[in-house]
Parts: C-alpha cells; structure tokens; sequence
C-alpha cells in the first residue's frame, strides 16, 4: 500500500490529452451559444422557449445563460441569489454550485432568474436527498453535499462515461491513504478557467480549491454534476488505483504503481509533442 506522495514536480494526477479536451471544449463552446434557445412556433422572431444546462457547467456558465436567455444585464442573475431563497444544504453556505441540475427547463411568460435558479435546485434536491443516493453517500462515509462534491470533481475529470466509476474510485483510495487529490480540475476551477494544461506554478495557487496544496475535498462543488457522475460517486469501481492519465482519446489508463504512471505520462506527452504541443511536467 502507498503511503507517500511522490513530489509534485513529478506527478500530475490527471493530464488528458489536448485532442480529447478541445474536441468536448469545442462542443460545450457550441452548447453555450446556442442551448439556452429553443424556438416557439407561431411567431416570425424567435422566441426563448426552454434553456438547457449540460452536465458539468459551473455556476458562473448557468448565470450567463439565464441573462442571454431572458435578455438580461450580464451579472442580473448572479446578483438575484440573495433573493432567490435557495434550499440549499447548510454546508453550501448559499453557494449553489454543484445544485443547478443539468436538465431542460420550460420557460413560462413569468420566468426570473430567482425562479429559474429555484427550479434547478429544487430538482437537485428530489435527485440527491432520495434514498440510493442518501443511502450510496453514507454507504462511502459521506454526507449527501460530499458526495456531490466528489460527482462533480469525476464530471470534469471522466473523458468517457464509463471512467467515471474509475476516477471516483481514484478520488477515494487517495483519501483513504492520505494523499492529496492533486486533481487539475480543482485547480482551474480556482482560477476560474477551464482551458487545457496545468503549469508547476498553477499548482501553487492559494486557494481552497487548490487540491495539490490542500488535503482532503474542496470546500465545494466545482461544477454542477449530472446523474452518472453521481451514481459513480456512490458506487466506485472496485480497484486499486491511485492515478491516471488520458494518454490520448480513447486511452485513459489507471494504476496504482508510480513507475508504471510516468511512462504512461511520457507516452501522453510523446503524442503532445508529435502533434505540436509543449510537454506537462
């Protein structure tokens, strides 16, 4: 059993190639200008018919599509949370993130930020406080806002639907062991970006979130996480590992032998080299 993290300077947790990155990045970039609008039937200028929030949108993402949807200010609904009377659990300290469900809301002729905000976490709350997911929480030693946590940290992390189990499995024998969970995930999110590539001095960032530099979970969700991101983070993938890498599309490969993670590390960074692009340390 590792006990001991090798030095950060040596080891990145999760390095998924460009290719793969750009591909979803270019289609969340298509979703973003073009979900939030579905058109009604009957008249000749189109109208805001429903907005739609893919898996795995941050807040800040959710808010700018309400204001573009209902033809806002850019920030109105961000600034409508004081007076949205949220549910949230008390851990989120009113911080929403994590419970705006990825779903399709109808827009009605009274729509609000305050209403539409409300609507997504009313449907977060029927998802996660029922009985699998209250029961998977607590079968894994955490609360239900901790297992959300852990959902959206595999939402971003997970190149396919079928690693997410792996990467939730990842995330808890670390825990388990004492390792910090080094995920880039949790670093861009505290740089409040989400291109590819995580520098050595990105990695020591202050903040929370900074999952090189502080142990355990962070104090959020950093993003909003959609059923099979939750479902994986109650029921793990049985398994041993401790790191993985997404060599190229397709090739995520998991281990928990440090050796064995460095050469899949080199081969990840051979491919950025052939295609052009600078190798991660």
């Amino acid at each position: 059993m590792q006990t001991n993290t090798p030095s950060r300077s040596t080891i990145r947790l999760t390095r998924r190639g460009r290719l793969a990155l750009a591909a979803l990045g270019a289609v969340v970039a298509g979703t973003a200008v073009a979900v939030p609008l579905l058109i009604m039937g009957g008249d000749d200028e189109a109208r805001p018919a429903a907005l739609v929030v893919p898996e795995g949108w941050r807040a800040s993402q959710v808010y700018a599509a309400i204001d573009k949807t209902l033809e806002l200010p850019a920030g109105t609904t961000k600034k409508s949370l004081a007076k949205a009377a949220l549910k949230l659990p008390n851990e989120a300290e009113g911080n929403p993130e994590g419970y705006l469900f990825p779903a399709t809301y109808p827009l009605q002729e009274e729509a609000t930020p305050q209403k539409l905000l409300a609507r997504m976490v009313d449907t977060a709350n029927k998802k996660f406080n029922g009985a699998p997911i209250a029961a998977g929480a607590q079968r894994n030693a955490m609360n239900v806002y901790q297992a959300v946590t852990v959902a959206s940290i595999v939402q971003a992390e997970a190149a396919t639907r079928d690693d997410m189990g792996k990467v939730a499995r990842v995330i808890f024998n670390r825990l388990e062991r004492g390792m910090p969970l080094q995920m880039d995930s949790t670093v861009h999110y505290a740089l409040g970006r989400s291109a590819p590539g995580t520098t050595e001095a990105d990695t020591k960032v202050d903040s929370p979130y900074n999952s090189y530099q502080r142990m355990g979970l962070p104090p959020t969700p950093i993003d909003n996480p959609g059923e099979d991101a939750v479902r994986a983070a109650i029921n793990p993938t049985p398994g041993d590992w401790l790191y993985f890498v997404t060599v190229k599309p397709g090739d995520t490969r998991f281990t928990a032998d440090f050796a064995e993670h460095q050469r899949n590390v080199a081969e990840f960074n051979a491919q950025r080299t052939k295609s052009g692009e600078p190798a991660e340390k």
